[in-house]
């Protein structure tokens, strides 16, 4: 019998971002396509009652949940010094940097520790995050660099950029994720619609007012679409200061930027899928799994030059130079407003998108990792 444990912590994560989201799918994934005789099993730091609950429905077919006695905080702070190990031994799948990352024998006791890089923010633009999530991050890569079996990237930008700022010689993986499986339009979709005010026409964007996002930018350039449709923007709510004030500085009137807050699955689905245009501006970016949600859904796409994102989107959607980011508002609105005044453009785009989107699964992600374990 063999045994793959995956670290699942970031599942439990509400901090913002998609590795949560990629964790959950993943680790399904990995249950679902596990080989004859390999089961899967899960690693996680002290929890509540009901987020147990939560893992054990989200995870059918799991072989065992391991709960640490530590909180996620201290699980981080002893493996980031190479304190504590996981009970017994074998395959580790760690889908971020967050693993017990120490020296192993995997020659002769079969053990093995793969982990996962998102993106290189903390190293190319660490001023985005704060001190002490650069900090971890830069210390775990470097026990990663001496002790992981392999890494795997989501994209072959980061990939690239991994080969600059570590010396992982042949043993980095590229191994994207897939769109949310989650974000299905449900059957009531109409009422959650009329609950939620949607306008006829709209576009939309994910993410936080924080710097990398682009959100400001996307912001002011409202300013340069004349055509009257509204921004929709999921993470912030309408109150929220930074917004208030993104919309001030811009001269926008009331209601032309709206926050929904965030959203439940079935919510985000039918706000999605009822877009106009869906832009994604982020500056940095690892992957870009809410781009290919949108994908997944037909939706025209408006996304920037990140190098990750225009290997995501291979020409699925409209690509916008970031450039001097005094320009970019405008770069902005020139791609959203060729989508709102073209109708076959926006149809176009939106065939691309799902064709696009149909590149990806979450199965053949995992068999990947499987045959990266067995590889090894």
């Amino acid at each position: 019998m063999t045994t793959l444990r995956v670290i699942i912590d970031e599942m439990l994560s509400t901090a913002p971002g998609n590795v949560n989201t990629y964790t959950e799918e993943l680790t399904r994934a990995l249950i679902a396509t596990a080989p004859r005789n390999c089961y899967v099993e899960a690693f996680v730091s002290a929890s509540t009652e009901p987020e147990y609950e939560l893992i054990n429905e989200r995870l059918p077919g799991l072989a065992a949940l391991h709960k640490s006695a530590l909180a996620g905080r201290e699980v981080k702070a002893a493996w980031q010094h190479g304190f504590t190990r996981l009970p017994g031994h074998g395959m580790v799948h760690a889908p971020s940097l967050l693993a017990p990352l120490s020296r192993h024998d995997r020659l002769n006791s079969a053990d093995q520790v793969i982990v996962t890089v998102h993106d290189t923010v903390a190293w190319s633009h660490p001023e985005l995050l704060p001190p002490r999530v650069v900090s971890w991050h830069r210390a775990m890569l470097k026990r990663a660099t001496r002790f992981a079996d392999a890494v795997v990237a989501p994209s072959h930008a980061v990939a690239d950029q991994l080969g600059e700022i570590a010396d992982l010689g042949d043993r980095v993986r590229v191994i994207s994720g897939a769109a949310n499986s989650r974000i299905v339009p449900p059957a009531d979709a109409d009422v959650r619609a009329s609950r939620l005010d949607l306008p006829n026409r709209y576009i939309l964007a994910i993410g936080g007012l924080e710097a990398g996002k682009g959100i400001d930018q996307l912001v002011r350039s409202m300013s340069k679409i004349g055509t009257g449709e509204p921004l929709l923007i999921v993470g912030p709510t309408a109150d929220d200061s930074s917004l208030a004030a993104a919309i001030v500085d811009a001269g926008l009137d009331e209601g032309r930027v709206r926050g929904l807050g965030l959203l439940s699955d079935a919510d985000l689905a039918v706000v999605m899928e009822r877009a106009t245009v869906f832009a994604h501006p982020n500056l940095e970016e690892g992957f870009g799994m809410p781009m290919l949600d949108a994908f997944s859904l037909g939706i025209p796409v408006v996304h920037s030059d990140a190098p990750a994102m225009v290997e995501l989107s291979a020409g699925g959607g409209i690509v916008v130079e970031r450039g001097d980011s005094a320009l970019y508002p405008e770069r902005l609105a020139d791609a959203i407003r060729s989508i709102l005044d073209d109708r076959q453009l926006a149809v176009r785009l939106g065939y691309s998108g799902s064709d696009r989107a149909n590149a990806f699964s979450w199965r053949s992600s995992a068999e990947k990792v499987w045959q990266l374990h067995a590889d090894l």
